[in-house]
């Protein structure tokens, strides 16, 4: 099978500072993947590089068949590229149903009465739609990580990536979140997840990719990949010869 996202040779660097380092891996429809990697490996840039909002020094990324390294990020988002944000940025001064219609019609490129039920019916699934009305501002942390999810599935994506979306939750608000996520995926859509929440990432997710200093170091089962000598002693902070 194809795959949905094609990752080839990505390569992006601030001055001295490499954030991708001829990264590559392809991503299979259906699919749900984790990355793990220290604070500052490039795993927030890859997204951005990933939706468009940063642009690659070189390499190429392919998504449904097309190649979409100069696309923008608004063309990326239309052909069915979302995201949430590891710190939530809803618009504050709309309602949580505004926020949600803006995914639905600049992402999915609804109108009308269609645009208003998909964003309802996304409300319900995330679990916001007693808070529908609220001002996005007076949510709390949980409901606006359930807002950056609601948002980024307004947009109707094939491919969704998730950035640090449990960082700062209860244990019971991540097992909630869990259980949405895990919803979201069995009905085929496919998933990017960035956490540093490892078990809650290793509920949801098949493959795991690692990352160090924008280089990919890893990529397999999780539970190989947990138990990898290498991956223990660059992201767990572990002395493979204790």
């Amino acid at each position: 099978m194809p795959a949905l996202l094609s990752v080839s040779g990505l390569q992006k660097s601030f001055g001295a500072v490499v954030v991708a380092d001829k990264t590559s891996f392809d991503v299979s429809s259906g699919e749900a993947v984790g990355i793990l990697g220290p604070n500052g490996a490039g795993k927030t840039s890859l997204f951005n590089l990933i939706t468009g909002s940063l642009r690659s020094d070189a390499g190429s990324i392919g998504f449904n068949g097309t190649d979409v390294t100069t696309s923008s990020a608004a063309a990326r988002c239309k052909m069915g590229i979302a995201r949430s944000f590891q710190i939530p940025q809803p618009f504050g001064g709309m309602t949580v149903f505004e926020n949600a219609l803006v995914g639905a019609t600049q992402g999915a490129g609804l109108s009308g009465r269609d645009a208003e039920d998909h964003a309802l019916g996304v409300l319900e699934e995330t679990g916001l739609l007693a808070r529908a009305n609220a001002r996005a501002g007076t949510l709390t942390l949980l409901e606006r990580k359930r807002l950056e999810l609601t948002r980024a599935l307004a947009a109707k994506p094939k491919l969704l990536l998730l950035d640090e979306i449990a960082g700062g939750l209860t244990e019971a608000e991540c097992h909630s979140l869990i259980d949405t996520i895990k919803s979201i995926h069995s009905r085929g859509t496919t998933i990017i997840w960035i956490e540093h929440v490892v078990h809650a990432l290793l509920a949801v997710v098949e493959r795991l990719i690692v990352i160090d200093f924008g280089k990919k170091i890893a990529e397999g089962e999780p539970k190989v990949i947990m138990e990898s000598a290498e991956v223990k002693e660059i992201y767990l902070g572990v002395d493979p010869d204790v």
